[in-house]
């Protein structure tokens, strides 16, 4: 595998954590009134993964807030999505503004539920489909943001809407020992690993989804609730809005929060405030050694 990751602007970066690896930066500012509000900086960012290059929105919280314990945010749009609306609905930045937020920009990605011809943008939900391009754009981005800002890799979170949510999914299958928790929006979990790592994971649920069936959510709930070692009776979590959210404890410290609403396929409001509120609860045990992939 050959990744390049490119700066815009400025910024260089050490070299990358896999030998095979090349790591450049380019940068151009694409301010936003609502991330100016809460100073933070943002940038498009641009890696090159196998030869192709991939663009990704990155919010940055100001130089004198970041610290090694600065939580690194992943958030996937949906199929057919794109990064900068995805940012505009789930404005994690706003939300947790000591946050580095990522929002990548998917490829042309077939999808048997509604896009079988792969005309639109979207997330690998298999591994190895694609030639794992969407797991090395990942790795690629946490070796270079974590190497960049110093980050001890303790707190680093995925969430995503719809296929982007499949695609967090597929992160705790790949690479979890590399995260913290996990948040997706209106996906599914449906077969599971015997060998996965327990992983805190909050997901967001609509009753009346035509796309992603809250049957199939609801037995990701049991999948999810098998793997992390969770109860099978909840209790009351939060509210918020229209949203209601119910945890299920751990015995492995992997609770899993189910957030569900009366509406469909959406990312509905008041979901970026309680993925925000669960993934400040949990962060990896402090390591000595570099975390494995």
């Amino acid at each position: 595998m050959k990744v390049i990751g490119i700066v815009l602007t400025c910024a260089c970066l050490a070299p990358p954590t896999h030998p095979a690896t090349q790591l450049s930066n380019r940068t151009s500012d694409t301010p936003n009134s609502a991330s100016v509000s809460t100073g933070a900086s943002v940038s498009k960012r641009e890696w090159t993964v196998d030869g192709v290059v991939r663009t990704v929105i990155v919010c940055l919280p100001p130089a004198d807030n970041r610290t090694a314990e600065t939580p690194l945010v992943f958030c996937w749009h949906g199929h057919g999505g794109a990064a900068v609306h995805s940012r505009a609905t789930a404005a994690f930045e706003v939300a947790w503004p000591e946050a580095i937020v990522v929002y990548p920009q998917g490829l042309k990605t077939a999808s048997p539920l509604v896009d079988p011809e792969g005309k639109k943008s979207g997330w690998q939900t298999t591994a190895g489909n694609d030639g794992d391009r969407d797991i090395k754009l990942y790795d690629a981005m946490v070796d270079s943001l974590r190497m960049e800002y110093k980050l001890d890799g303790r707190h680093t979170y995925s969430t995503g809407h719809s296929n982007g949510g499949f695609f967090s999914y597929l992160l705790w299958q790949t690479r979890g020992a590399t995260l913290a928790a996990i948040g997706p929006v209106a996906a599914a979990y449906l077969k599971p690993t015997a060998d996965i790592k327990p992983l805190p994971v909050i997901h967001v649920a609509g009753k009346d989804d035509p796309l992603v069936k809250f049957s199939w959510q609801e037995r990701t709930f049991v999948n999810v609730r098998a793997a992390d070692a969770c109860t099978s009776e909840g209790k009351p979590w939060a509210t918020e809005g229209g949203l209601t959210a119910t945890l299920y404890e751990s015995s492995k410290g992997a609770p899993l929060v189910t957030v569900i609403h009366e509406g469909g396929h959406e990312f509905p409001k008041g979901a970026t405030a309680l993925i925000t509120r669960f993934f400040k609860e949990h962060a990896q045990p402090a390591v000595t050694t570099p975390v494995p992939k």
